[in-house]
């Protein structure tokens, strides 16, 4: 299996620098600063690119179980929503799928989301974190 690597350079203090994070691919490079991680500032953060990586992750693992269960999806949409707590520590992350999988009934693709949350490689890595998963049909 590939290594992927991503890069992160911080420039200055903390209060007072700022950073740039960089996928290593070239598909994605995004300002950082204390206040777009504890704030509401702009430029991106940790906690965001966690997210959309556990919710690539958790929509990819999700289409294969449906697929080789002979459920192919049209589309699996997911969102997650990382919690940045005191500490600082990352304390919660929920995650919300909508599927359109033809042939399939509402807790037939729940159960199969709740096997995408605890078996996908983001989820795994993140598995000291609590996490909610509401899962539901177009």
């Amino acid at each position: 299996m590939p290594v992927r690597e991503s890069i992160a350079v911080w420039n200055g203090s903390l209060t007072d620098g700022e950073g740039k994070m960089r996928l290593a691919s070239g598909a994605y490079e995004g300002a950082f600063t204390r206040a777009s991680r504890f704030e509401e500032g702009p430029g991106t953060n940790p906690e965001e690119l966690i997210g959309a990586a556990h919710a690539g992750c958790f929509s990819m693992f999700l289409a294969a179980l449906l697929s080789n269960a002979g459920h192919v999806p049209t589309r699996i949409s997911t969102s997650a929503r990382v919690h940045l707590g005191a500490g600082p520590k990352i304390t919660l992350i929920e995650l919300s799928t909508v599927g359109e999988v033809p042939g399939i009934d509402e807790k037939a693709f729940r159960e199969f989301a709740e096997q995408a949350k605890k078996g996908c490689p983001v989820s795994q890595a993140l598995a000291a974190v609590d996490m909610i998963l509401t899962a539901r049909l177009a």
